[in-house]
């Protein structure tokens, strides 16, 4: 397959790849690496790979690693180069840049260096989860890796207890089961959540249940290959009588029929109308309240 060789403008570009299946890159980015001065890479060899079976020619470029171990001084000549003219490409080693990946030191670099910085998009493991996932996409939140330590992760995970929209999470394949029984100690059992497995490869797989139950499977269960854990946002707990009754008698002593009765209701997330009628029985002396 023949490649575009287009101009690109000077500055930084980075180049979403395939999570798992090569064909799902797109041709955009195919001509960028095509066409780039500089290619850079997370995993030089994985890029490499990537544009053999896509037949781009490196065409006497050599492909220059950037990952968490590299030397400040590779962004800095990078930088440099982009300055001088050059068009710099960027590939995580799968899925889209700066996605819990070491390339976002280098867009850092090049938008306080005043550098270009473009984007040539393709898949992402977060998206692809929520799609197959199951689990509400109104809203989620991308919370990464988390800590490694029991004690660490669990805090974190309390911290994202509260947060109203589903929690996407990258985790080692070794450390699912740990993850699993610590979610559903800290965010509790009954919460649903999704284990996605290698995403668009031959062995994808979703499993989904309570935490609890994919706790228990997964504490017991080896697991192989990249891995997307979802948890579903926190359900409302059922706002029971006694609470009403007791916010409104602690909220007419400050204030009116009125203003008790809106603040109790946008507080307990509940009908104004009925809190209104509850409030007017305890001003008046009910004897039920």
């Amino acid at each position: 397959m023949n490649h575009l060789q287009v101009p690109l403008a000077a500055g930084v570009w980075f180049v979403g790849v395939p999570i798992g299946t090569a064909r799902d890159i797109t041709l955009r980015a195919l001509d960028v690496l095509a066409s780039a001065n500089i290619l850079v890479a997370e995993d030089t060899r994985s890029l490499r790979k990537l544009m053999e079976i896509h037949g781009v020619p490196l065409g006497g470029r050599r492909i220059e690693a950037l990952h968490d171990h590299s030397k400040g001084g590779v962004i800095e000549r990078l930088i440099t180069r982009a300055q001088g003219g050059a068009s710099v490409a960027y590939a995580s080693e799968a899925g889209m840049p700066l996605i819990a990946d070491p390339g976002f030191e280098l867009a850092r670099a090049a938008r306080a260096a005043d550098v270009a910085v473009t984007c040539a998009p393709g898949p992402s493991a977060v998206l692809t989860a929520l799609v197959v996932a199951g689990l509400p996409t109104d809203a989620f939140h991308f919370a990464g890796f988390l800590p490694n330590a029991t004690s660490a992760r669990k805090k974190a995970l309390e911290g994202l207890a509260r947060i109203e929209a589903t929690l996407v999470l990258y985790e080692s394949p070794k450390r699912v089961g740990a993850l699993m029984r610590d979610a559903a100690e800290v965010l509790g059992g009954d919460r649903q959540g999704a284990v996605c497995r290698e995403l668009t490869k031959r062995f994808e797989e979703t499993r989904r249940g309570t935490l609890a139950e994919l706790s228990e499977f997964y504490e017991n269960t080896a697991v192989k290959g990249e891995v997307v854990v979802l948890i579903d946002r926190q359900s409302e707990a059922p706002v029971n009588d006694l609470d009403i009754t007791s916010a409104l008698h602690s909220a007419l002593k400050t204030m009116s029929t009125k203003d008790a009765a809106a603040f109790v209701a946008d507080t307990l997330n509940v009908p104004k109308r009925q809190i209104y009628q509850r409030a007017l029985d305890i001003a008046r002396g009910s004897p039920e309240d």
